[in-house]
């Protein structure tokens, strides 16, 4: 039986437990929410489709582009001038501007002075030169 205390309190909450129905079910508990427990992933999914959406293929340089890539380089090195470098990477054109450091032909890499960090480029990701 229920004491008088809380007999007509309608907030089982504030009723102690012992003096509760104990065949009153529980209820699905976190069942309930297991279905929610899917979300950030689907989030981060979505938003690596949607990066993926913008991302380009690697563009294709014609043989007069790279002889001007060539030329555009040669002249950068040779007047120790500021060079901005797009180039290709994952999937975006992204862009470098600094002074041209050296050119490894055997490793294909350019380097670049940006910020006083010596970056490397590889010479088949470069798009321009200006």
């Amino acid at each position: 039986m229920i004491p008088e205390k809380y007999a007509n309190e309608t907030d089982y909450r504030k009723i102690p437990r012992e003096y509760l129905n104990p065949n009153i079910p529980q209820g699905r508990g976190m069942k309930k929410w297991l279905s929610m427990a899917t979300i950030p992933e689907q989030y981060e999914r979505l938003e690596q489709y949607i990066q993926d959406q913008n991302k380009i293929e690697k563009p294709l340089l014609s043989e007069d582009q790279i002889e001007n890539i060539n030329d555009t380089l040669a002249s950068k090195m040779i007047d120790n001038t500021l060079a901005k470098i797009q180039y290709f990477a994952n999937g975006y054109i992204k862009s470098v501007e600094g002074i041209i450091h050296k050119v490894d032909t055997l490793d294909s890499v350019l380097y670049i002075y940006t910020d006083d960090v010596l970056m490397p480029v590889k010479l088949t990701d470069i798009y321009n030169i200006e």
